[in-house]
């Protein structure tokens, strides 16, 4: 056994040599969102799989022990209501200003309920080599970051928020990158561009720095009993992004070489065989299969009757099989071609050749899944970044928007039988598939290898941008356009006070002529 042992610890710093130094690593990932630590886990068990100590604070701690990963487990310390209260009526009347109010009120919710933890406290005594912080909505944890004087990176588990630019210094043109909460794609009319420009600087210049950044600084001063700089001058000193996007889905944007998109992490097995009933149904439907479902967040059973009818009754006039995540015991009403399953293994499911439609909300990692198997869909956007998903999705041609507040039977119909008639949107999605699937290396591979970089580079500053450092003004160019602005009425009134001269000249030397004229 000793020997084993022997053998083992030589072959584990072996392979630390040859991969990279294994490292003490620190990953914050405060937000309670189940679908974000679905990103996330595969990424921190491969680092520790790669011979790294993890040390992971988080509220989903592993079933099982994982080598070289240590949860600091943070699970019911934030009050949140439970899942099953999510409705559809309480996401009706939710705009992109709602949007970021409540985003504020569920970040400093976060922030105060797990900063005093004694779990958390406990990890200013300890050193890491690096740190792994979540980029959304809980930028009071930089102030724990700032205390550790070590490199730190991003991890976003949604495309790159309003905030998250101006911290790494990467440009964002409103006129073709849509805000992440606006239902709009890369190509804009005036009106939406209108829109998109005095949104998305009202949310990064103005409303993030006084809501988010002013009141975390102030709980993280509480808690952590300690005097912080501005949270902005903190989080730019974030040596990397990793976001959750590629340019197939949210469509090419420039990125400095500090942003790695890694979309599709989360994929990182093959599809699983399904159970046998579950297969049986969808291999014995001749038409194919609709499969619908609105994610973990939103409870398809709070549906309004209304607008329940409308998808059973449509469905009912559809040859197709449907398979709807459906949470409750019973469906009233529903038609013999519909099966229900309170949950459901989405990525499996998608990758069966029946099916032929994915009908979902358009939260990131189901239309990431759709897009890796190349499977259309049928979108009905609730909040968050689901409008701007879709838009994509409907821009690469593979799916279409069906808002909920035109939700009838009709259009139901309407909306599933242009995707159902018409082979271009099948066609497209498996197009998109293959484009998405074409990368040098992996998502995961991706991450890795940068996060190690930053590892073996001390923080790797050269990739750092001066964008990332110029205040606004500087930024946008502002005083070399008053410059030349200025310039230019000089250079005007100059012309206008020589040409008023002249004329002035001409005018006294015709009168003097005249004058003198007259005299003779």
């Amino acid at each position: 056994m000793m020997q084993a042992a022997a053998a083992l610890s030589i072959i584990f710093a072996v392979f630390c040599i040859s991969s990279a130094t294994c490292s003490r690593i620190l990953a914050i990932f405060p937000y309670v969102g189940k679908s974000h630590h679905d990103v996330y886990t595969p990424y921190l068990q491969q680092l520790a799989a790669r011979g790294h100590e993890i040390v992971v604070v988080s509220h989903f701690p592993q079933d099982s022990p994982f080598q070289n990963l240590t949860d600091i487990s943070i699970k019911g310390s934030v009050n949140m209501p439970p899942v099953q209260v999510i409705s559809f009526q309480m996401l009706e009347s939710v705009g992109p200003i709602q949007d970021i109010m409540i985003l504020r009120e569920i970040g400093q919710l976060h922030c105060e309920s797990i900063l005093p933890l004694p779990q958390v406290q406990q990890l200013r005594n300890q050193t890491f080599d690096l740190i792994i912080t979540e980029l959304f909505i809980t930028d009071c944890f930089l102030g724990l970051v700032h205390g550790f004087n070590a490199p730190f990176i991003y991890f976003s588990s949604s495309v790159l928020l309003p905030w998250a630019n101006e911290r790494i210094g990467n440009p964002d043109s409103p006129s073709y990158i849509p805000n992440l909460f606006l239902p709009y794609s890369d190509r804009m009319n005036f009106v939406e561009r209108l829109a998109n420009s005095v949104n998305t600087l009202f949310i990064t210049w103005l409303l993030y720095p006084l809501l988010y950044n002013r009141s975390g600084r102030s709980i993280a001063e509480k808690h952590l009993q300690a005097s912080l700089p501005p949270l902005n001058d903190i989080a730019k000193r974030g040596s990397l992004i990793l976001v959750n996007s590629h340019f197939t889905i949210n469509r090419p944007r420039p990125l400095v070489p500090a942003v790695i998109e890694v979309g599709g992490i989360h994929i990182t097995k093959p599809a699983k065989n399904l159970p046998k009933e579950l297969d049986d149904f969808l291999s014995g439907a001749e038409h194919g299969v609709i499969y619908f479902s609105m994610g973990s967040m939103i409870r398809a059973e709070t549906l309004p009757a209304d607008k329940r009818d409308a998808f059973l009754q449509a469905f009912a006039e559809l040859p197709q099989r449907v398979l709807w995540k459906w949470e409750n015991d019973s469906l009233p009403g529903r038609p013999h071609n519909v099966k229900t399953a309170k949950w459901l293994p989405q990525f499996d499911v998608l990758n069966h050749p029946k099916v032929r439609i994915f009908l979902a909300h358009g939260g990131l990692l189901g239309t990431i899944e759709a897009v890796h198997v190349g499977v259309p869909m049928v979108g009905i956007p609730m909040y968050g970044d689901q409008y701007t998903n879709m838009k994509m999705i409907e821009a690469a041609g593979m799916g279409v928007v069906l808002h909920y507040s035109d939700i009838t039977k009709d259009n139901v119909l309407k909306s599933l039988k242009t995707v159902l008639d018409n082979p271009s949107y099948m066609e497209n999605a498996k197009r998109t598939s293959r484009i998405f699937r074409d990368r040098p290396m992996s998502p995961m591979d991706a991450a890795i290898y940068w996060t190690e970089y930053v590892i073996r580079h001390r923080g790797a500053p050269h990739l750092r941008t001066a964008g990332a450092d110029l205040p606004l003004y500087q930024y946008l160019l502002l005083d070399v356009i008053a410059v030349l602005l200025a310039g230019v009425l000089a250079v005007v009134f100059i012309i206008y006070f020589i040409l008023k001269k002249l004329v002035a000249f001409v005018s006294g030397s015709a009168a003097n002529t005249s004058k003198i004229k007259k005299q003779q």
